[in-house]
C-alpha cells in the first residue's frame, strides 16, 4: 500500500511537480514550501536571542514593549521579498504557515518569548480581506500556534477602518494613517497574559505602534512583537 502511495506521488509530480516557492526548483519527497538549499540561505537576523536589537530599537520612546524580533532580512529582488510578495499577492497561503512554524521554534529558543500565552495577529479590515482572500498575518499566527505553546486569537483585536497602503508612505503619514483605528473587543480575554503581536514585515513599525496602543491599555499585560521579515535602513 505505501508503495503504491509514493509510485502514485511519484506519477503526480512529473505532470504537477511541487516547486520551491523561493527558487521554483522541484521539492524532494521530504521537502516543504521552501527546499532545504532556500532555508538554509534565507537571511535570519537572530534577534529573538537580544533584548536589545534593531527591531527592539524601533519602538524605543513609542510604546513599551517587553521584547521585539523578526524572522529574516528583507533586502529588495532578494528571497525575502519574493516570498513575502508571493504569499500576499499571490495566493500561496502556505508560505505564511510554513515560515510563522520555522519562526515559533526559534522563539521557543529564547526565555523573551518562551512564556507567550496569546498570539494575535495583526488585523485586516473586512473591505481588504475580502479582495485579498485571506489576512497573511493569520497565517503566520496558525504558523507560530503549530510550534509554540500558546493560541491565536483572530477575533479580539479588530481593525475599524479601512485605510489606504502604507507602502509609500512617509514614517508620520504611516502612522497618521493608522492610528486610532483598532479596538478590542473583550480585553477580558488577555489580562494578564503574555501576548504576542504579529506582522508580516515591519518597516518603520507605525502599524504595530497603533495596535500596541490599544493592547497596552488591558489590565497587566506583557505585549511583545514578531514579524517574518524586517526592512532595514
Amino acid at each position: 500500500m505505501i508503495r503504491t502511495w509514493i509510485w502514485f506521488d511519484n506519477f503526480v509530480n512529473l505532470f504537477y511537480p511541487r516547486l520551491c516557492n523561493a527558487c521554483g526548483r522541484p521539492l524532494f519527497r521530504n521537502e516543504e514550501v521552501i527546499c532545504t538549499r532556500c532555508l538554509f540561505r534565507l537571511p535570519q537576523t537572530n534577534f529573538h536571542l537580544h533584548k536589545e536589537n534593531p527591531v527592539a530599537r524601533i519602538f524605543w520612546g513609542r510604546v513599551p514593549l517587553y521584547s521585539a524580533t523578526s524572522f529574516l532580512f528583507f533586502n529588495k529582488g532578494g528571497r525575502v521579498q519574493h516570498l513575502i510578495h508571493r504569499l500576499k499577492y499571490k495566493n500561496q497561503p502556505q508560505i505564511g504557515i510554513y515560515l510563522g512554524k520555522q519562526l515559533g521554534f526559534q522563539l521557543m529558543d529564547s526565555p523573551l518569548f518562551r512564556d507567550v500565552n496569546v498570539i494575535i495577529p495583526v488585523p485586516l479590515h473586512p473591505k481588504k480581506k475580502r479582495i485579498r482572500g485571506y489576512n497573511q498575518s493569520n497565517l503566520i499566527a496558525r504558523g507560530l500556534e503549530q510550534s509554540m505553546t500558546a493560541v491565536v486569537q483572530t477575533d479580539n483585536l479588530v481593525r475599524t477602518v479601512h485605510t489606504s497602503s502604507q507602502t509609500k508612505k512617509s514614517r508620520y503619514s504611516r502612522w497618521e494613517n493608522v492610528k486610532g483605528i483598532f479596538v478590542i473587543r473583550n480585553p477580558g480575554k488577555l489580562t494578564g497574559k503574555h501576548l504576542l503581536l504579529v506582522d508580516d514585515v515591519i518597516t518603520t513599525g507605525a502599524t504595530l505602534e497603533a495596535c500596541s496602543e490599544t493592547l497596552l491599555q488591558i489590565h497587566n499585560v506583557k505585549l511583545s512583537v514578531a514579524s517574518l521579515a524586517y526592512t532595514q535602513g
